[in-house]
């Protein structure tokens, strides 16, 4: 394909095995005039091995305020310029999208050049279902915002994607334990592409435990069930009374709800506004 000039490429790369840049791809870094990459220096090292002799320049989280104008103006100069991450699909999780958006805006051409990614990957060889699926990206980093995000899908019916670093992983099985219950299922893909990849399968409660054991390396890519499409049969008031019977026993309100929620895979959020109906004889806390 030829070079259109004032246009921005957006080059898929490979996300560790270099064997899955495409032909297309490599062309593409070979004629255009820049190359905007994440790290400069982590992309020189794929454009040493494809022998790719562009210059690049840098355009990362940092830096993006002050670059963006920049690159505007050399698009409108009528100069190629193909936008890279350091792995993957550029845009996804990374400050790719913010250029994508003022050339949009600006009426530039934007040329997506396909290539790997890792929830892509990750969902294809998860044993999960693909026909209708979420990517959450990376959690927030602060455990309380969170859970609370993690809260919002609790009843999520379609497959969930999530991206977890090696430090957080445990900290992010035992919010989905607490909040989705031990049973779910999750698939755990780790280092996907690279001599190391690793597929792990079982329920967070198994996941957890496999965790505890071993010390988490590498990138993970965190495949979840959704809630199951069946809900017990049971009524507002046998609902009631199970939560009722849990709570006699001193039990919070809160912890009530969210243990009957794990038995019987019933939203959480539903049973404790239950909970916050039954009237008690004897004082309790919330």
């Amino acid at each position: 394909m030829d070079i259109k000039p004032g246009t921005l490429y957006i080059v898929g790369t490979p996300i560790g095995n270099l064997e899955d840049m495409t032909f297309r791809a490599v062309k593409i870094l070979q004629t255009v005039d820049l190359i905007a990459a994440e790290d400069t220096r982590h992309t020189g090292r794929l454009l040493q091995h494809f022998e790719i002799k562009t210059p690049q320049v840098s355009y990362h989280e940092h830096n993006r305020s002050s670059r963006i104008p920049e690159l505007l103006e050399q698009l409108g100069n009528g100069s190629a310029i193909a936008l890279v991450t350091d792995a993957g699909i550029p845009g996804i999780s990374d400050p790719g999208y913010e250029l994508v958006k003022v050339c949009v805006e600006a009426g530039i051409s934007v040329v997506p050049i396909p290539g790997a990614n890792a929830a892509m990957t990750a969902l294809s060889a998860a044993g999960l279902p693909t026909d209708r699926f979420v990517f959450e990206g990376f959690l927030p980093a602060k455990s309380q915002q969170r859970r609370s995000h993690l809260e919002s899908l609790e009843t999520e019916p379609r497959t969930l994607i999530f991206y977890e670093s090696p430090h957080r992983l445990r900290e992010t099985l035992q919010d989905l334990a607490d909040i989705f219950g031990n049973t779910r299922q999750i698939v755990i893909a780790r280092e996907l592409t690279k001599l190391y990849e690793e597929f792990w399968r079982g329920n967070i409660e198994e996941a957890m435990s496999h965790y505890s054991q071993r010390e988490p390396q590498g990138e993970y890519t965190l495949v979840v069930a959704g809630t199951p499409p069946t809900q017990p049969q049971l009524t507002e008031e046998e609902l009631k009374a199970e939560l009722l019977k849990i709570m006699s026993q001193g039990i919070s309100r809160s912890q009530a709800s969210r243990q009957l929620a794990k038995e019987i895979s019933f939203p959480r959020r539903q049973l404790y506004q239950l909970a916050l109906s039954i009237k008690m004889t004897d004082q309790d806390s919330e």
